[in-house]
Formats: C-alpha cells, structure tokens, sequence
C-alpha cells in the first residue's frame, strides 16, 4: 500500500518537511548539475541561503528549452548507468526533453500513482483497465506500477484497438478506467455503434487526463457511462501522471502531492507570485527525485491554488482543474480565449456531438480561426443528411450566440457529418494549422 499519514499532515508538519527537502534538492543540483550551478550563480544564490520556503523565489526558473538544449543527459544529476529508467516526449516540435528515473524515484512515482488511484476510488483487488500509451510517454507506465503498488489487478491495454478494448471490459470487468478523456468518449461512442449500453458496464470510476477538459465534458462522460470522472494531472518533467489528483468525495481541485512537489503560480508576464485563488501559470519544484531533480520548472499550465479544507480530510494543497495552456490560448478579433471554454459552450448544445477542431489560418497580421464542429446523428436524420439544409444556418446562428455570450468571441462555424472528425487515440488535437486538418473520408 502506502503511507496515508502524508495526506493528512498539519501545514506545520508539511512546510517542515518541504523545507528540508527543499534545501536537500538545492545542494543537490548546485554540486552535481552545472547547468544549475551557473544559473545559481548568476542570480546570486548559494543552497545555504534557502532558509524558508519564501526564499524559493531567489532560485532561477526552468523551462522545457532548457531541457532540450541540454539534451539528452546534460540535466541528470546522477550518472546515467546509476538510473533504472529513461523516459522522453514525443520530440515533435524539436528535440524530445528526456527524463531519467533512479530506484527511489521509480518507487516515489509509484507511491504517488497509488495514492492518487485510491483517491479516485481504486482499490486493492479491484481491476484496473489502463487505456494510456505505454512507452516513452510517461502516462502508461506511470498508472501501471502505481495501481500495482495499490494492490489492483493491472489490465496494460494501452490505446487503440477501440473493439477490443470494449471485449476486455465486459469479460474482465474493471471498476476503473484510466485513459485520455477524449479516448474515452471514443470508446463510449464505439459501446453505442455496437448497439451496447455503456451504462451497464463493471466501471465505477474514470481517471482521466493528459489532455485539457471541461466541467461540460465531466458531465458527459459521467452521464454516458455511469461513472464518475476524476482529473489526474502530471507531466514527465516534473515526475509524471500523479503530481496532482481530484478525489472522489469532493471533485473540487485536484490534490497535489506536496510532500514531494512545492507549487507555486506566477504572472506568465512579470514572473512574480499572484495570490491565492488567481489564476496564473503553474510553477513546480521537484523536492525527492534524484535523477533529474527540477527547480521552478515554468509548465505553461494556467490554473490556481488553494489552501482551503476538502471534505475528503486531506490537507494537501489543491489546484483547480487546468484552464490551457499559454501556447494554446487563442486571440480572436482582440479576446483571449482558451479551447476549453469553447468546449464547454460546445456541450451545451445538444445537436453536435463532443468532438471539434479550431483551424488557423495564416492571414496576414491576425489569425483567421474556424471552428470545426460534428453534428449527431439524429439531428443529421432530421435534416434528411443535406448539409445545406436550412437547418444548419439555424445551428450556425445558435452556436455563434452560444459563444459570444459565453466566450465574447465571434467564430465562424463549419459543420461536419457524423463520425467525419478524426478521433484520437491518445491526446486529442483540438488546434490545427490548415493544412494539418484531419478528417475522415
């Protein structure tokens, strides 16, 4: 199991612990990492000036460049033959960050996966159908060996194969689906094709992330397959899925793993600390790992923090749900405007169904976007499947004063018919240059 004490700390006992385990990772990054040593330096910082958790903002920041410009051990703290684990993104914008995993670091992973999986109501003996990718993605391995060390029986699907997936959930009937939200909803959407209720399954409980998603699409999946759906937050720069989890009895926030992540959120644009409750760009130090210890690493999430008790009794900081990210927001006609705002207004309407795409156009000095959007199938009967049936205008005009109301942005719509927008295996792609748009034919 694990040690469920942690969870219930006093702020006391957890600002003690995370001080000195602050100050542990400061020595250790200043001796062994030169990268940090130089940053240390130029801002005038030695490991024994870390006398309070306040003084976290004389350390310098780090950013995802950082790690690629150090590719592919410059970051390590440890040598590489003393790592047990390597694990790397995708690279597809330049080259991947990589990530490296000691004995102890795979065990705190574990650890932290296990209490997140049991917060969302996994339990030992329960089975557990884990629909992540598996390999260099840290979002497969990492479920998998903490619902081992939960107790629960694994099921290692990975993505893809959505009939198959289906087999294995109503043969080995599993009370917890771990998996993207968007695949998810795939799968759900494959149960009804097939002429199944997706109700009737083993499944209790969803643990969902690796993609931003709304309040809206909560509802969705919980309505549609008789769950409830928990958010799990992580990135392999940091540790991997686990740094932050919502529990079953509130929903409300996502509990971060403080005892081994110190939180804070800054101004995106002045890098200073915004108070509690504002919204800001999420900022993380790593305070056990040793492999690849991380200091102020900037993720470019937007989200909160608040100190405030939960029902559950845990007494771990909690961040709201994500909102985007900085290279995600959009700015139409002079409005910042997150994909996930436009989800949520999308789900309100009941004649499309919960797949889109926002296409960029290049034109000139401002973006032109365009908002694919897929209708259902029973409205697409209704209007005798013609695309250019009065109807769709009607749907235009209703969605364009959904999403001035809601986002106070004017986009133009574009209607797809059912099934036509490409579905995700894995992370869904909500935004899209023109000519990387993908539909099915």
């Amino acid at each position: 199991m694990f040690n469920e004490e942690m969870e219930t700390l006093s702020i006391g006992e957890k600002e003690n612990l995370q001080l000195k385990r602050l100050q542990q990772t400061a020595k250790l990054v200043y001796e062994n990492v030169p990268f940090y040593k130089n940053k240390f330096n130029t801002n005038h910082v030695e490991p024994k000036d870390i006398k309070s958790l306040g003084d976290i903002q004389k350390l310098p920041f780090t950013v995802k460049k950082d790690l690629r410009d150090n590719y592919p051990f410059g970051l390590f703290a440890k040598p590489v033959g003393e790592t047990k684990r390597i694990h790397a993104s995708s690279g597809t914008s330049g080259k991947p960050t990589v990530v490296g995993f000691t004995g102890n670091d795979l065990g705190v992973w574990q650890e932290i996966v296990a209490r997140a999986i049991a917060a969302c109501g996994g339990e030992p003996g329960g089975i557990l159908h884990n629909a992540y990718g598996y390999g260099l993605f840290t979002g497969g391995l990492g479920i998998h060996y903490g619902s081992e060390k939960l107790g629960m029986v694994t099921v290692p699907i990975s993505g893809g194969n959505t009939d198959r997936q289906i087999t294995l959930i109503e043969d080995f009937r599993p009370t917890v689906i771990t998996a993207t939200p968007s695949y998810v909803l795939n799968i759900i959407e494959q149960m009804e094709k097939m002429g199944k209720n997706p109700r009737e399954t083993s499944l209790k409980y969803g643990i969902f992330g690796a993609e931003t998603w709304s309040e809206e699409m909560r509802k969705t999946l919980e309505t549609r397959l008789g769950i409830k759906a928990m958010d799990i937050y992580g990135l392999s720069e940091v540790m991997g899925p686990g740094i932050a989890i919502e529990c079953k009895e509130a929903q409300d926030g996502l509990h971060i793993a403080d005892d081994h992540f110190l939180v804070e959120v800054i101004d995106p644009d002045t890098l200073e600390p915004v108070r509690e409750g504002e919204e800001g760009e999420l900022v993380f130090t790593s305070l056990t790992k040793e492999a690849l210890p991380i200091i102020r690493y900037r993720t470019g999430d937007i989200a909160s923090i608040s100190k405030d008790p939960c029902s559950c009794g845990r007494t771990s900081i909690r961040m709201s749900r994500v909102k985007g990210r900085i290279d995600d927001m959009l700015i139409i006609r002079g409005v910042n405007v997150f994909p996930s705002e436009i989800e949520s207004a999308l789900l309100e309407v009941p004649e499309l169904v919960p797949h889109y795409q926002l296409v960029i156009k290049n034109n000139g000095a401002m973006d032109q976007v365009t908002l694919k959007v897929e209708i259902n199938d029973q409205f697409y009967q209704s209007i005798n499947e013609n695309m250019e049936h009065e109807h769709i205008r009607f749907l235009s005009e209703k969605i364009c004063k959904k999403l001035k109301n809601s986002c106070l942005v004017t986009i133009d719509a574009e209607f797809a018919a059912p099934g036509k927008i490409h579905r995700s295996e894995g992370k869904a792609i909500r935004i899209v240059r023109e000519t990387e748009v993908s539909l099915s034919h």
